[in-house]
């Protein structure tokens, strides 16, 4: 059978409009998404329901997910190859999960590591946050998604929503995919600029030289990768040694934006001075990778038609995926829809 012909693997991403881009988010997820989207099948879903678990200022929640929206298709997700929808705007999400929450043991719930560790020590904690897995098996297996592209700290989820959609099958036959969660070995964990041992994340960049924003201006970026721990080597190669982890980030973030092999970076600084001039050839792939971005996200932020209206062309995309799919589990359970049962 030709290449072209084959079946291409569908791919869940979720995010969430939690404040501005940072640059280990693109370069540890966004990257890949845009580099695969002609050979496999991209779902994209910004999850503005996830965002709710925790209290949130309504405005800035809806600023900022209009806000991501236009940094993804800045970025390179181009709404022609990929479906990039707003989880919200797609009933089916909410109503799938409430039949899930139904089959879903709370004991199930129970056990996993990031409740536990975000009730640890609280008075009350929303039903939200205990089943929020459960809304993340929906995003997953309302488009019988493949695989789902995680971090460490999101594989359990992904193996909850695999006994989830066991349990289903068994109950009312075989409807959902069991889906495999990857984790990106490449560009998979950008560091912090200020302490390599902890990754590049939205929760700390209110610390001043932690991360890099993808809205920075060139200065800033500059100015934050200068200021990046290094160590007393003063040899610019790649070590597993947790003593050398600031270059070590320094020079993966060097080679992602560069798609260079690992020989292919060292060589690179083979005429290298030191740490300076590190830093300075880091800072200028930085920079030249995200001025054009910036660009094209300004351009979609200052004109509201176009944005809308690539919005809206992703969202009638995933709802002719999962509308016909719940329309099979509503008929499962027994539930109809239009007048139909889905069986």
């Amino acid at each position: 059978m030709p290449t072209s012909n084959a079946k291409k693997s569908r791919i869940l991403t979720g995010i969430q409009p939690s404040g501005d881009m940072q640059l280990g988010n693109y370069l540890g997820a966004v990257k890949h998404w845009v580099m695969n989207q002609d050979i496999q099948t991209n779902f994209i879903p910004v999850v503005d329901l996830h965002s709710i678990t925790v209290k949130q200022d309504p405005e800035e929640l809806s600023r900022n997910t209009l806000s991501l929206v236009a940094m993804l298709i800045a970025c390179g997700v181009d709404p022609e190859k990929s479906t990039l929808f707003i989880q919200s705007h797609i009933s089916a999400h909410a109503v799938l999960s409430w039949i899930l929450n139904c089959t879903t043991p709370v004991g199930w719930l129970e056990r996993m590591i990031q409740y536990k560790e975000k009730s640890h020590n609280q008075e009350r904690v929303s039903t939200g946050l205990l089943t929020y897995p459960i809304l993340m098996a929906a995003d997953i297996l309302i488009y019988d998604a493949d695989e789902v592209p995680v971090g460490e700290d999101q594989k359990q989820h992904v193996e909850l929503t695999r006994d989830i959609a066991e349990r289903f099958n068994n109950l009312y036959g075989e409807t959902f995919v069991l889906p495999k969660a990857v984790v990106p070995k490449v560009g998979a964990r950008v560091m912090g600029l200020d302490n390599p041992s902890l990754k590049m994340s939205k929760s700390y960049a209110h610390i001043r030289g932690h991360a890099i924003s993808m809205l920075d201006d060139p200065k800033e970026i500059d100015r934050s990768i200068k200021r990046a721990v290094t160590d007393s080597f003063n040899e610019i190669c790649f070590s597993s040694d947790k003593e050398r982890a600031g270059v070590n980030n320094l020079l993966g973030i060097y080679q992602v934006i560069t798609g260079k092999t690992f020989t292919e970076v060292e060589n690179d600084f083979n005429d290298a001075r030191g740490y300076g001039d590190l830093k300075s050839r880091v800072s200028e792939v930085v920079i030249s990778e995200i001025e054009p971005i910036q660009k094209r996200y300004h351009e979609l932020i200052n004109n509201s038609p176009e944005l809308e209206s690539l919005i809206q062309k992703g969202d009638d995309l995933a709802k002719q995926y999962a509308d016909p799919k719940l329309d099979v589990v509503l008929g499962k359970v027994g539930l109809h829809r239009n007048g139909h049962s889905g069986v």
